[in-house]
């Protein structure tokens, strides 16, 4: 049998003496839309860091599939994490590059393509998300949502397994917000990429999420995991009740989006 795509094995996460989460242990599937969710301090994005490679658990390990992350040598993580790709919630933009230059970068640095072969790909990587055309536009000259979008395209520009996302839909319009999970769902069936979320949007959670976890601040550590529709039935713990209907467990959320 295989190994899942990524597993968090009895990992604890702190900042100096100060415990965010212990005793995290959960897996990943390929093809997964795995939602990390939690209310406001519970360390949903430090996890985030811990997963992407820019902060080591102060116990635990994450392997992405047979290979060890946190125990390997700077060359061997530097070579697992050319494997993902990242959006963080800014969309992260170079304002002084255009759309294609930004998703040029990546390949510059990490390809020995030429030139030319990078601009065509940065050019189609735009068109997956819907910016065919928008090349030599700058970040300030399109909106928010468009920043998203070109902010995804250059999380794809090496073709990774994993997608890792960041509050993707923050900031965004409910129609413009929509979008984006339909896009992210579009790239998952169509390009076979594992997406990682961190979000607290329930349309989003409830939409494309397949598999989740839930942290909680008070505990410091995972109070529930599974499908989040699932979740939403069965869980009896109140705090997950509570963040899955917002509070108001007397009326039926909407979990068919």
């Amino acid at each position: 049998m295989s190994k899942p795509c990524l597993t968090i094995e009895n990992m604890t996460m702190a900042y100096g003496d100060f415990i965010i989460q212990r005793d995290l242990d959960f897996t990943i599937e390929r093809g997964d839309i795995f939602i990390i969710m939690g209310g406001s301090g519970c360390g949903k994005s430090t996890l985030l860091m811990h997963l992407i490679g820019l902060h080591a658990p102060l116990k635990g390990e994450v392997w992405y599939g047979q290979e060890r992350l946190w125990q390997s040598d700077a060359a061997t993580r530097q070579a697992i994490l050319k494997r993902t790709g990242v959006l963080f919630q800014s969309g992260a933009l170079l304002s002084s590059m255009t759309l294609a230059e930004n998703i040029a970068l990546p390949l510059a640095e990490h390809t020995q393509l030429g030139a030319r072969r990078i601009r065509e790909l940065a050019s189609y990587k735009l068109a997956l998300v819907g910016l065919s055309g928008f090349e030599d536009y700058y970040p300030s000259e399109i909106s928010g949502g468009m920043q998203k979008r070109a902010g995804l395209a250059r999380a794809m520009a090496l073709d990774p397994e994993i997608l890792f996302f960041d509050e993707p839909s923050a900031g965004l319009d409910p129609v413009s917000a929509k979008l984006l999970d339909d896009l992210i769902r579009s790239l998952r069936d169509h390009l076979g990429a594992t997406i990682v979320m961190v979000t607290h949007e329930l349309a989003s959670i409830f939409a494309i999420g397949t598999n989740s976890i839930f942290l909680d601040a008070d505990s410091k550590t995972m109070i529930a995991q599974g499908n989040p529709k699932q979740l939403l039935a069965t869980t009896v713990d109140p705090k997950v009740l509570r963040f899955l209907t917002r509070g108001d467990t007397d009326n039926t959320v909407d979990a068919s989006y």
